[in-house]
């Protein structure tokens, strides 16, 4: 089902209201106190009740073997970043086509890899799957950053030759003209104030905090700007600098170099992604420095567990990665069935911290878990 807004702009903000393009319902399906200050809803004003509780039951059990019957492979277009250090992207793309094994889909792929800075290319490509559309059956998108690729989204979300998926954001902006079939993430600022109360609980009070953030949007603002108004309101922590590392392994080498040369007194650095967390891990190594800073990644990659197992790495805000995933190629088997309208729009995985004071046995079960399809320990890039 394709979810089209009939109001302008203006309109749409000002009103916090899209129309379903059959007319059957309204977005938002309900409104928080704070929808007014925002241009994008949150998933609890677009779900409606019951379905994501319902997607989670399904990912979680055991797989369902598909109903029908395909003349063909499904086709689908994989537009993301995955040419950067974390193995994130990798992991999706196992988990998505295990589960899709396991439902007994026979599909296709192709792959339209970036790094999460090439922001144009990603442009590209969507005009290209787009001019394409007759090849595709689906399209999953992997957005550089929300806001800067919402023209790619809203050009393939409106493209009636395939259903478009988006992976890695879970906030459907108002502005969009058509929203994508459904949106599969994990809540960035669910992650972040998990994580603020797990860093409150380690290390207590007045704490000096440095920030390896990402790229100013959505993503950062609650990865890097929840956490740090949690810990500066509930805590009383001082951040002494900001550095946009761009999600790069070399800007969180660069940021943690600044950092430990000029603000020697920040005892924690705050990194908002895996790539960014490894370069700072470099940065600190090369120094002597390693043990001494209290170092976080975010989303509990294999390279991150690895980390906190040599102890180069505390803690880390973990995603169960696999997730997102098994429920996108439980959508793809939903859709092909027929049940489209059983999906919510949006659907989120699990969180919770990882960190260096868990027993080995205890890391190895959670990592398990979390990619019981993708498999354990870091990949092989």
């Amino acid at each position: 089902m394709k979810f089209t807004t009939t109001t302008a702009l203006v309109a749409s903000i000002a009103f916090c209201t899209s129309a379903f393009a059959d007319g059957h319902a309204t977005l938002p399906l309900k409104e928080l106190p704070d929808i007014a200050d925002r241009d994008y809803w949150v998933p609890e004003e677009v779900n409606a009740d019951g379905k994501l509780e319902a997607m989670q039951a399904v990912v979680g059990a055991e797989a369902v073997p598909f109903g029908g019957t395909q003349d063909a492979p499904i086709q689908i277009a994989l537009i993301y970043p995955s040419s950067d250090t974390s193995d994130f992207w990798a992991r999706n793309y196992l988990a998505l086509t295990k589960r899709l094994d396991q439902l007994g889909i026979a599909y296709e792929t192709t792959e339209f890899a970036s790094r999460q800075i090439e922001h144009s290319l990603q442009s590209t490509y969507s005009n290209q799957v787009s001019q394409d559309a007759d090849l595709y059956d689906y399209v999953i998108f992997g957005p550089s950053e929300l806001s800067i690729q919402a023209d790619n989204i809203d050009k393939l979300a409106s493209n009636d030759g395939f259903a478009t998926y988006v992976w890695a954001f879970h906030t459907p902006l108002k502005s969009l003209g058509t929203q994508p079939d459904a949106w599969f993430d994990f809540s960035s600022a669910a992650g972040a104030l998990t994580m603020c109360d797990y860093m409150i609980g380690r290390l207590g009070e007045g704490v000096t905090m440095a920030m390896n953030r990402g790229i100013p949007g959505i993503t950062d603002n609650q990865r890097s700007g929840d956490f740090k108004e949690c810990v500066e309101t509930k805590a009383g922590w001082t951040t002494v600098y900001e550095h946009y590392g761009e999600y790069q392994r070399e800007g969180g080498f660069a940021g943690t170099s600044l950092i430990l040369q000029a603000y020697p007194e920040a005892n924690i650095i705050h990194n908002a992604n895996t790539a960014m967390a490894m370069g700072s891990v470099e940065a600190q190594v090369a120094v002597g420095k390693e043990k001494d800073i209290f170092s976080t990644g975010w989303g509990g990659t294999g390279l991150e567990l690895d980390a906190i197992r040599r102890g180069a790495l505390a803690a880390t805000p973990m995603r169960m990665g696999d997730d997102v995933c098994a429920a996108t190629a439980e959508a793809i088997k939903a859709d092909l069935e027929g049940r489209a309208d059983e999906l919510p729009l949006v659907f989120l995985g699990r969180i919770t911290v990882a960190h260096d004071q868990m027993s080995a046995d205890e890391i190895d079960a959670l990592e398990q878990e979390a990619f019981r399809f993708s498999g354990v320990g870091a990949l092989k890039r």
